[in-house]
């Protein structure tokens, strides 16, 4: 009985020095890190060396291109400013209003990430806009990586970001990036030396999963993919890949590049011929004096 009573008392002892802090055994296994310490640490600011991440916002844009990547940023504990021309929420596609945290002037000079999201409209609005191609030429010429998804990418290639580069985009406006200088890719994500392109909305979680990885390793990303819950499914005959979608529903897939088309998608100008520029020739070009008729409004000039 006092052999029971010692052993009992050491039990209870050695529950309330570990309550209180007490050093484990040496034969313990390493703490996991437990849900409630990873809200906390989410919750908390970022460390001093976190890499600094600029998402441009803008009105008209697609809420799920910055919310899937900005997700992904935020569990892997990026330190993330959404960057807008002014401090006014902004509209999105969903009639949610997204809050600036800086205005351009109080963005970081020098960023580890520069990103861009897309959204018909507001792409358009975006290229036309000599305050927002300066300041995302000025920060692309000194950050670490230089990204976007979807329609975004189409904002990077006005800037000048592009040139020379394989990019991706939305497929429905893919044709446009060789009139912009860029070569594109047909894939979901697309890396050329530190520009990272994503393809339409849903890829932003591949493309910010895929930085994840560059900048810090496998095992982060993966980690990060777990906690989002992030996987494939299995191919389905309603998740083909553009290229592969039946004839029958492509005109609902392309209503935003009709919309586009109306509102004034860019033309290509004699003056200014991006296609000339790329390292191949831009299946639009008709020729120097003949621009395609389906390129109306938007007049770009390459920077």
């Amino acid at each position: 009985m006092p052999g029971e009573v010692d052993r009992r008392g050491f039990l209870a002892a050695g529950v309330l020095l570990a309550s209180v802090g007490g050093t484990p055994p040496a034969s313990a296994a390493a703490p996991v890190e437990t849900e409630s310490e990873h809200m906390r640490a989410m919750m908390a600011p970022p460390a001093a060396d976190a890499p600094k991440v600029g998402m441009l916002i803008y009105p008209k844009m697609v809420a799920l291109d910055l919310i899937g990547p900005m997700t992904a940023f935020k569990i892997a504990r990026f330190d993330i400013a959404l960057v807008a021309k002014d401090s006014a929420p902004v509209s999105t596609d969903l009639g949610l209003p997204l809050a600036p945290t800086h205005r351009f002037d109080e963005a970081a000079k020098d960023l580890d990430v520069l990103f861009v999201p897309g959204g018909i409209m507001g792409t358009i609005d975006c290229m036309r806009d000599p305050e927002v191609l300066a300041f995302l030429a000025d920060r692309g010429s000194r950050a670490r990586w230089v990204t976007s998804v979807c329609t975004g990418g189409l904002v990077l290639a006005a800037a000048g970001l592009l040139k020379g580069f394989d990019a991706t985009t939305h497929w429905a406006v893919a044709d446009l990036l060789p009139l912009m200088g860029a070569r594109h890719v047909d894939k979901r994500v697309v890396k050329d030396r530190n520009r990272m392109t994503g393809g339409g909305v849903t890829a932003g979680i591949d493309f910010a999963l895929t930085l994840i990885g560059e900048m810090k390793g496998e095992e982060p990303a993966r980690r990060v993919q777990l906690r989002s819950n992030t996987r494939p499914l299995r191919p389905s005959r309603t998740a083909l890949p553009p290229r592969r979608a039946p004839s029958a529903r492509r005109p609902f897939a392309t209503v935003g590049d009709t919309w586009m088309n109306k509102a004034g998608r860019p033309r290509w100008r004699p003056e200014g011929d991006w296609a000339s520029r790329s390292n191949r020739p831009s299946p639009m070009a008709e020729g120097p004096e003949s621009p395609p008729s389906r390129l109306r409004g938007l007049a770009l000039r390459p920077r």
